[in-house]
């Protein structure tokens, strides 16, 4: 990482843009941003051309209590801003963006947000990456607004996945349900959360979990996580994607962490054999975040997807 790249800090990165009815918080680097050769100055003056030139990557996260753009993609910034303009961006309910009730299912409402926000920032097309419930909202991106979304990448995607061997709810679905329905949750059910996400618990360290822990018990994450609940609750069948898979027509790439407890491999064999230009790579040793646990493995892999 060069020393520009370490500057990209989570308040450097920081925007927020109209979606339509909603305001979204979203993190933005591009290749100008980690220039370590040029002085600050001409990187901010030359971060706006190259912004609008550049190819541009969105990414989008999963739904787990305390979850965040930058939580999940933070560390990946750097990385995929060096290539593309990268936006992370905290999906409606999470976050700092509004936690208005969806009127419609999860997957739509975030999917028009996304939308709105990118015809508010002038961006015409994307790549998206989308972890679990991301992968969902970037599902349907993608078979309601295609002329947006260029290539897609999905890691234990939520909506599209359909558990083909393993029981229904998961393990780290039931523990998220866990979290979330208690009145006043803990932080040990905040650790027995993030420990299913892992495939090596050394990742789940006690500042980790207080960091989540914090995020998530904040009175307006609590309200956000629960109306994002409540919308799968009251539109059951519109979220399961799965049955429009044949709809998506961008080369898709599936990842999945042979050890995901929370949307297992097996999950990946319909969305496989659906999606019309379907791929799947495993990680192996690997659990729901490849992102984290195959950091350099998962970019140079995404990268490439991106770049062909």
């Amino acid at each position: 990482m060069t020393a520009a790249a370490t500057t990209l800090t989570y308040e450097s990165t920081s925007r927020t843009a109209k979606a339509g009815a909603l305001t979204l918080h979203y993190h933005e680097a591009g290749p100008a941003d980690v220039r370590a050769d040029a002085s600050a100055d001409v990187r901010a003056d030359a971060s706006a051309d190259a912004r609008a030139d550049a190819s541009a990557v969105i990414m989008l996260h999963g739904g787990g209590p305390g979850a965040s753009a930058w939580s999940n993609f933070g560390a990946n910034l750097p990385v995929f801003a060096g290539h593309f303009r990268t936006l992370l961006i905290d999906q409606p309910c999470f976050g700092r963006s509004d936690k208005t009730a969806p009127d419609r299912d999860y997957f739509s409402f975030s999917a028009r947000a996304v939308a709105a926000l990118m015809d508010e920032i002038g961006l015409e097309k994307a790549h998206f990456i989308g972890n679990s419930l991301g992968g969902g909202t970037a599902t349907r991106l993608a078979i309601d607004h295609p002329d947006k979304v260029g290539r897609l990448l999905l890691m234990g995607p939520g909506g599209i996945s359909v558990n083909l061997f393993s029981p229904d709810p998961t393990e780290g679905i039931k523990r998220l349900f866990a979290f979330n329905a208690s009145p006043a949750p803990s932080r040990e059910q905040m650790r027995d959360f993030l420990l299913t996400m892992a495939y090596d618990p050394a990742i789940v360290t006690d500042a980790f979990v207080e960091e989540r822990y914090v995020q998530a018990t904040d009175p307006e994450a609590r309200l956000g996580a629960a109306r994002m609940g409540a919308a799968f609750a009251t539109w059951p069948q519109e979220s399961q994607l799965w049955r429009e898979g044949h709809r998506v027509t961008q080369p898709t790439l599936l990842t999945w962490g042979r050890e995901d407890r929370t949307n297992p491999l097996d999950g990946a064999l319909v969305a496989l054999r659906t999606i019309p230009d379907a791929r799947l790579h495993v990680f192996p040793h690997c659990g729901h975040w490849a992102q984290v646990e195959r950091f350099d493995e998962f970019n140079r892999l995404a990268l490439d997807f991106f770049s062909h």
